[in-house]
């Protein structure tokens, strides 16, 4: 039909495309999200802006993380390696995400945790539309 526009979905993650994120909650009330993406060398640029965007809002909506997982509203930990089997250091600093040693032409798989009190992960929760 002219004129009638395509009913249009909504993504459960609207600004994520490679993370994918579990919560678990603690008993002290504190909870932590946990996500893992593996991707070959052409779409690691964009894991990489994507992993800062969260990062950036989480400093922008509750400051700098904590020391450890037990301070601050808000702490995180980074992960990666690339096949084969070549250990990562991934470090977030100035809203660039980086890898040393650089990553090569074989897939890089990367592991996100983000962990903080409960204000933390209900904001959390609410600004990337997650479940759970």
């Amino acid at each position: 039909m002219a004129g009638t526009e395509a009913p249009r979905t909504r993504s459960v993650h609207p600004e994520l495309h490679y993370l994918d994120f579990d919560f678990s909650d603690e008993e002290s009330g504190r909870g932590s999200f946990d996500a893992m993406a593996s991707v070959m060398p052409d779409r690691l640029p964009a894991l990489l802006a994507e992993i800062g965007a969260v990062l950036g809002w989480a400093i922008g909506a509750f400051g700098p993380s904590g020391a450890s997982e037990d301070e601050g509203e808000w702490g995180f930990e980074l992960q990666g390696i690339s096949e084969p089997a070549l250990p990562l250091k991934v470090v977030y600093d100035s809203d660039v995400v980086t890898l040393t040693p650089a990553a090569g032409l074989a897939r890089t798989t990367l592991t996100f945790t983000l962990s903080g009190s409960a204000a933390f992960c209900e904001a959390f929760r609410e600004r990337f539309e997650l479940d759970g």
